[in-house]
């Protein structure tokens, strides 16, 4: 059958089934514990110290959670900057997980923040701190939630049927589209900087002043991934053919391939240029963890190593997986594994800390279920009128 028309549809169905409702009831746990969190304070929830003014929750919301949130981000840099319109039934999922991906980060920074009743202060022109990386991570990433919702708004009109406002925003749709490549171009490169003015206290292994591109390309080549590990996945809950997205998630692979080896390149030539190849086996479990980091970036390169085997979904759902894990790890490492307070302190994350940061990860699969069944998230494929025509008479 040659051919396809394609449009935006709901996929339709219950909302209610063993998986939402197993995501309701980690949601639910996790608001329990942030409000003890916000009446009680940090301590009453977490194990932050003086010594670690930062633990899971910012490493895992902000840093993690944003970078597989780059979804939409690395899609429009592809579709609109580099005009690839064939990726295009790609953008609107990958958008819509950046949104809560995002949103859900931006909501939980306010629980991490000490004096939480003061986070107003950062809209305010007597309290900006214009020469802080975190102002400008802030500010960057809360804009960026404002233009990631103006991006998905097509959808929310759509379903609505409030077509005629729908033909107004997208006069000024390709505004958002350019502020939706600049503003995470800049935070997610920030978030590298806030390593880099740590200096010493992060170790050799990772602290470089390369860190902002390092953590750009990796956060780019995530978002790729989690487009990728987000149609597999979607195959089978929402039982829907991928079938017409497999060149496209193909192609991906070998962007994603190419990324990876410059990636790798960049990394180890920036710890020969400072002459830290050697811990990368003298550092304890620090050198384990960079081992294991590194394995998991290397793995797709292998994976997705010939177009037979990006063509295969076991291969495109192993490699994607693993570069997934791979940034994650490499974030987590960078921020807390590297991170080198002083003696006398240590952190590792309470139970309820991770009963949080789960709970956030339940809400964002449920408010993506949420959506793709009742607004037009997905494309689907169907026969034009002329080709059923032509297929009934054949």
């Amino acid at each position: 059958m040659a051919g396809f028309h394609n449009e935006h549809e709901p996929l339709g169905g219950s909302i209610l089934s063993k998986t939402t409702i197993i995501c309701g009831i980690l949601a639910f746990i996790a608001v329990v514990l942030l409000a003890k969190r916000m009446v009680l304070g940090l301590g009453s929830v977490t194990n932050l110290n003086n010594g670690y003014p930062w633990g899971l929750w910012i490493v895992y919301d902000v840093v993690i959670g944003t970078a597989f949130a780059c979804g939409g981000y690395a899609m429009a840099v592809l579709t609109y900057i580099l005009n690839k319109g064939e990726y295009h039934p790609l953008v609107r999922p990958a958008l819509l997980a950046s949104c809560f991906g995002y949103t859900l980060g931006g909501i939980s920074i306010i629980f991490d923040l000490g004096r939480w009743w003061n986070a107003w202060h950062i809209l305010v022109p007597g309290y900006m701190q214009t020469n802080s990386v975190m102002f400008e991570v802030a500010l960057c990433v809360m804009a960026y939630i404002l233009v990631l919702w103006v991006e998905f708004a097509p959808a929310i009109l759509t379903r609505f049927k409030l077509l005629h406002l729908r033909k107004k925003l997208d006069k000024v749709l390709f505004v958002f589209i350019a502020l939706g490549v600049l503003l995470p171009s800049m935070h997610q490169s920030s978030l590298g900087t806030l390593l880099v003015v740590m200096g010493y206290q992060i170790h050799e292994l990772w602290q470089t002043p390369i860190l902002p591109l390092l953590f750009l390309m990796s956060a780019i080549t995530m978002g790729f991934s989690i487009v990728v590990f987000e149609a597999l996945l979607g195959s089978g809950g929402f039982q829907r053919s991928v079938k017409h997205e497999m060149p496209q998630l193909g192609k991906l692979a070998a962007i994603i391939r190419t990324m990876m080896i410059v990636y790798l390149v960049v990394r180890f030539g920036d710890l020969a240029v400072r002459g830290a190849l050697g811990a990368i086996f003298s550092s304890g479990i620090k050198s384990v963890m960079f081992l294991i980091e590194i394995a998991l970036f290397a793995t797709p390169v292998v994976l997705f190593s010939s177009a037979q085997k990006r063509a295969s979904k076991k291969f495109l759902w192993i490699g994607a997986c693993c570069l997934l894990l791979a940034g994650a790890l490499y974030r987590l490492d960078a921020f807390l594994v590297a991170y080198q307070t002083g003696a006398g302190w240590s952190y590792f994350p309470s139970v309820q800390e991770l009963l949080v940061t789960i709970g956030i990860i339940a809400a964002e699969i449920l408010l993506y279920i949420v959506f793709v069944r009742k607004f037009p998230v997905f494309y689907t494929h169907k026969l034009t009128p002329a080709e059923l025509a032509a297929a009934h008479t054949k």
